[in-house]
Order: C-alpha cells, then sequence, then structure tokens
C-alpha cells in the first residue's frame, strides 16, 4: 500500500524529479511549493501517468502556511508518511564577487561588487532561512503525523559545501551545514517515536538558479563550471534522476536501520583532495 509523501519546493526541477519517482513506486504525492503553477505542473504530469498526486500552496517560512498545507494534505490524501524537504537556495546578497580576498577590492567601486564586507544581512538571513527555517517549519508540522507510526522517515537536502564550504557563497554553505547538523539532532531527538531522519547532499546538479553561473549562453562552461568539472572525478554535472536510487532506498522500509546519515551524492568532489 501506498505512503502519503509531501514534498516542499516540490516545483524545481529536483524536487519535482523525487515526487514522479515516488509517485511510480505507488506513493500518493502532495506536491508542495510557494509558486502553486509550478507544484500544479508536477501534479499533472503524475496524475497523467497514471499516480496520485495533488498540488498545494506553501510558504515554508511561514507556520500558518504550511498548518493549512497540511489540512489539504490530511482531507485529500491522509496522514503524511514521508517527508522530503527540498525548499532551498541561495541569493545574491549573501554571495561575495570574487572568491579571493584581495587588498584592491576595498577600493573596487563597481555597481555590484562584494567583498565580505559588503554582504547584506537582510541577504544572509534569507538564505538561513529559506534553508534551514525552511526545513525546520515543515518538520515540525507534518511530523506530528508520524509519531508513533511505522515506516515513517523524513529527507532533507542538505549539499557537498556543507562538508567543505564552497567559495563565494559563506550564507549557503552555512545553511546547508546547518541542515546537515539539524538532520543528526532530528535523528536522536526522533529515535524513540520510530521517525528516520537522514539527508542527501547534492553535489553539482544545473538547475535554474544556478545555469547562468555555471554555463554561458552558448552552453558552453563559465570560468566557474570549468572549475568544478576539473573537481569533480566523475567529470560531468549530475543529473536529477542521480538522485533517485538514494532517496527511494532512504525512504523505504529497506534502510529501517538507517538514521542521521548525510549522503553526498556528488561524483566524487567531496572526496577529491584537487591532487
Amino acid at each position: 500500500m501506498g505512503k502519503v509523501v509531501v514534498l516542499t519546493g516540490a516545483g524545481g526541477v529536483l524536487c519535482s524529479t523525487l515526487a514522479e519517482a515516488m509517485a511510480k513506486q505507488g506513493h500518493k504525492i502532495a506536491v508542495l511549493d510557494l509558486k502553486i503553477e509550478a507544484a500544479q505542473a508536477v501534479a499533472n504530469n503524475i496524475n497523467e501517468s497514471g499516480g496520485t498526486a495533488i498540488a498545494v500552496m506553501a510558504n515554508v517560512l511561514e507556520k500558518a502556511s504550511l498548518e493549512a498545507a497540511k489540512e489539504v494534505v490530511n482531507s485529500k490524501l491522509g496522514l503524511c508518511d514521508i517527508l522530503i524537504n527540498g525548499a532551498g537556495g541561495n541569493h545574491p546578497l549573501g554571495t561575495t564577487s570574487n572568491p579571493h580576498l584581495l587588498e584592491a577590492d576595498l577600493e573596487n567601486t563597481a555597481e555590484g561588487f562584494k567583498t565580505f564586507f559588503d554582504l547584506d544581512p537582510e541577504g544572509i538571513k534569507f538564505v538561513f532561512n529559506l534553508n534551514f527555517i525552511g526545513t525546520l517549519l515543515p518538520t515540525q508540522i507534518f511530523a506530528k503525523d508520524m509519531v508513533g507510526r511505522k515506516g515513517c522517515n523524513i529527507l532533507n537536502i542538505s549539499s557537498m559545501n556543507a562538508f567543505t564550504p564552497l567559495t563565494k557563497i559563506p550564507a549557503y554553505s552555512g545553511a546547508k551545514a546547518a541542515v546537515s547538523n539539524f538532520t543528526q539532532w532530528l535523528a536522536v531527538h526522533f529515535s524513540k517515536v520510530g521517525i528516520r531522519v537522514n539527508a542527501l547532499a547534492p553535489g553539482f546538479f544545473l538547475t535554474d538558479q544556478n545555469r547562468t553561473l555555471l554555463t554561458n549562453p552558448d552552453g558552453s562552461l563559465t570560468q566557474r563550471g570549468q572549475q568544478i568539472i576539473d573537481q569533480t572525478p566523475m567529470g560531468r554535472y549530475g543529473e536529477p534522476e542521480d538522485l533517485i536510487s538514494t532517496t527511494l532506498y532512504l525512504c523505504d522500509d529497506a534502510s529501517s536501520f538507517v538514521t542521521g546519515v548525510v549522503i553526498p551524492i556528488d561524483g566524487g568532489f567531496a572526496a577529491y583532495s584537487g591532487v
């Protein structure tokens, strides 16, 4: 019998792929996203393929919005068995222009140029809230359905730069490190009530958020994009489908003794020293 799976940020490239994969396993899918049109498109694809899915608007930073979403999920699909916290992202205001600080940077007055000293606290707060609070609040709301029931689990989305921070994006790196730490904390906290908690740590996947940073309009790699490929032993970006098998394993009862792990899916990026 299929379980009820709730995915946040499920209108995006990666989590929509996971939603469709979970639906093919016979699960009932609640596609949550701030953009209801994107969520509806994913739900339509699932339903047209013979699966069961509903689209629900939810703001992962507003508890009232999540509570309203939970009422819809419970009334249309039932109690939540699996929660995938997929909402997240970065913001330009939490990003430096250069990977390293040079003395000359302090005199750079070019529009939009940012050193570490110019980072906007509001931009940093946005990134931390979206990734960490945007994982914590949905867990508070939907994990209540799981307490004391068998086969329930939570899957968070961390990042390989939670292990080793990337240059230029201190807010995102720190926020994802918080997600990894929170995953371990939750695994221990929920261990007595039958809820497992694990996380994926994707490497570099081309998404709508990073495509312009990693590729040029003609499809060739930017300098940063080439650096990433050179640092990835498998020599390519990840495909959304690369996340499916690990997701299915962690969300399945086959991993019933696995909790508190953060699994890199990065083509060997985190393991490579560059030498």
